[in-house]
């Protein structure tokens, strides 16, 4: 899987090694981390683009992200589209979740979900809510779900 900063920047290490040196370097700069994780997905005719983040945030002093970028071609309901990007970003917190425990950094998952009925997306609610729960990670949804509704929303248009 293909990492990349927003410069552009290709990960040369795994995602796992880029973090913890991240952790690190922040913390003995006197940052205090937390990590939002949100995927956002754009259909462009046939193709799907699916964008995943993992933003440290330093508490009152910003933050950075790292990208994956993938397409699909399948075809799929609103619904399920919503869940495939809920899928991948519990994937991805679940790939780094035990070294945040580690360096005790807190860690959200994002769902580019509404929580307003009339919009479309809202119908994955409750389910994405479910899934992420039920993993054991803290859930925000739209309008404080930022990870997937405007930094990965920004990578896929």
């Amino acid at each position: 899987m293909t990492w990349k900063k927003f410069s552009g920047e290709v990960i040369q290490s795994s995602i796992l090694e880029e973090i913890e040196q991240a952790i690190i370097r922040e913390t003995e700069n006197g940052y205090k981390l937390k990590v939002c994780i949100g995927t956002d997905s754009q259909v462009k005719g046939l193709m799907t683009d699916f964008a995943t983040v993992i933003v440290l945030l330093r508490e009152h002093h910003g933050g950075f992200m790292y990208i994956h970028q993938e397409k699909s071609n399948q075809q799929v309901s609103i619904k399920e589209r919503m869940l495939m990007e809920v899928q991948k970003s519990i994937e991805t917190a679940y790939s780094i979740c035990d070294l945040l425990d580690i360096y005790d950094v807190a860690l959200e998952v994002h769902a580019d979900i509404n929580t307003n009925p009339s919009f479309k997306s809202n119908k994955a609610l409750n389910d994405a809510m479910g899934y992420i729960l039920s993993m054991g990670f803290i859930f925000k949804a739209k309008p404080e779900a930022f990870a997937s509704s405007t930094c990965a929303d920004k990578m896929v248009h």
